[in-house]
């Protein structure tokens, strides 16, 4: 199957492209456009991807499905476009990476600059309905981003994945923490936060963890 996806996590992937279950998730997702508002918009499905490619990918922050609001999903986890309010959980982040490196708050939201930089912020489903969150969860993209994360873990050395919430937490089963940093905590969301989101300072720590290993650290 023709994918439209950056050509070295094409040449990974390519297998999964080839799967029954990829087949069946290509025609669903494709009727659901046809039929109703989907975010993000169609040519922003593999968008973290283009601008993370598979070496250059050294961080991971696992999402569970995009902002299902008008004009937020911009096909990056966490992210939405420049002049978009930010979301709860991504104004959150933003106050642990002020608390744990001193980084202000932005003026945007779009997280884009750390794609750039190797940080693959992938969704576990990369598409929804308008204002039906997990609406395309299990039908077949979890399958999917398995195979992204197991990609990076058995095909790279030393990244860092950073498993925020009990849903992302479970992905630490397919990464050798031999291999790689682990970072796990509680999700984001306000309903979580204070649960250990805050102050878990995965930001330096990851970049300590780089740093330490011969790698950039990222400007967050």
């Amino acid at each position: 199957m023709n994918v439209r996806i950056e050509p070295s996590w094409k040449d990974k992937l390519a297998l999964e492209f080839e799967k029954p279950y990829f087949k069946r998730l290509t025609d669903y997702v494709k009727e659901a456009y046809r039929s109703g508002t989907i975010y993000p918009a169609a040519k922003n499905i593999f968008r973290a991807f283009d601008l993370s490619t598979f070496s250059n990918t050294k961080v991971v922050i696992l999402g569970q499905d995009p902002y299902h609001g008008p004009g937020q999903a911009d096909g990056l986890a966490f992210s939405v476009p420049v002049g978009i309010s930010f979301p709860p959980s991504l104004r959150n982040i933003f106050a642990e990476l002020e608390a744990d490196i001193g980084i202000p708050k932005p003026i945007s939201g779009s997280l884009d600059h750390w794609a750039k930089q190797g940080v693959l912020l992938l969704n576990a489903t990369l598409t929804v309905a308008a204002h039906q969150a997990g609406s395309h969860q299990n039908q077949g993209w979890e399958h999917f981003t398995n195979a992204v994360i197991e990609a990076i873990a058995k095909g790279k050395q030393q990244v860092v994945f950073m498993l925020w919430g009990s849903y992302a937490g479970q992905k630490a089963g397919l990464i050798d923490g031999g291999q790689h940093l682990i970072l796990k905590s509680a999700h984001p969301s306000p309903l979580s936060a204070h649960r250990g989101f805050f102050q878990n300072r995965h930001f330096s720590k990851a970049n300590d963890y780089l740093v330490a290993t011969g790698q950039a650290p990222i400007v967050w």
